[in-house]
């Protein structure tokens, strides 16, 4: 299994995820958001890049759907949710369609299309990611949405966990100089959360006084589903492609 890495969003090209295994991963917070909602009972999850086209679809059904995601990391007027996981919590999600756009993050998915899978993944859920990628045995590219089309601490580093639980699981790993190197920033660094506060997307959201989401979004392991994008959607399939339910 061969591992790369693209830095962000405006970084991918088709013939570097064709036929992969993806993991999209925008810790802070898309992915975060998105797997914590799919944890929490929602249906699914339908990324999309516009907020227009997230209001055309929300506004077939408001009670069948609801609208979350963010512009420079705040609501979205006449969103349900902005992009913090802590909103998405069961009793609002259970059963919903979220449809989300963010800044960076759906792009990231909607970018990684034509990819053999299209995993989602995040801190909250990276050994549950590792386990899915050897389950799928293809080579992977790792993708970090980056934040507006630039580098981005926080989700390098969370690709040096992913890749860092992926050689503790295997020994038939062979990682491109640029995995490798988030793979030591990782060792280096595992207090992820006094590492990141160099990342200027952290800062951001610290101005925003969103300490509680960067607590959650920089602890491991906690959930272990792994939401897969197929077919304009977001939900959680096993081996067989068919739809797993979601406790």
């Amino acid at each position: 299994m061969k591992i790369d890495l693209i830095i962000s969003a405006d970084d991918i090209k088709k013939d570097k995820v064709q036929g992969k295994a993806v993991v999209v991963i925008d810790m802070l917070r898309a992915t975060s958001v998105i797997t914590t909602a799919i944890n929490n009972g929602c249906n699914s999850v339908i990324p999309v890049l516009t907020i227009e086209e997230a209001l055309k679809i929300s506004n077939e059904d408001r009670d069948k759907y609801i609208l979350g995601g963010e512009r420079k990391a705040l609501k979205i007027e006449g969103f349900d949710c902005a992009n913090s996981p802590l909103e998405y919590k069961e009793d609002l999600v259970k059963d919903k369609i979220l449809v989300m756009t963010t800044s960076n993050g759906t792009r990231a998915i909607k970018g990684s299309i034509g990819a053999k899978n299209i995993l989602i993944g995040a801190l909250i859920n990276a050994k549950a990611v590792a386990n899915k990628l050897l389950e799928l045995d293809a080579d992977v590219q790792i993708v970090n949405a980056g934040t507006y089309g630039q580098f981005s601490i926080d989700d390098f580093i969370c690709s040096g966990y992913i890749i860092d639980c992926l050689l503790k699981m295997s020994t038939d790993i062979e990682l491109t100089d640029i995995a490798k190197t988030s793979h030591y920033i990782y060792t280096e660094n595992k207090d992820i959360t006094s590492f990141i506060h160099y990342a200027s997307h952290y800062k951001r959201i610290k101005e925003l006084n969103l300490e509680d989401d960067l607590k959650y979004c920089c602890t491991k392991d906690i959930i272990d589903v792994v939401p897969e994008y197929r077919n304009g959607v977001i939900k959680v399939f096993d081996e067989m492609y068919k739809e797993k339910t979601v406790v």
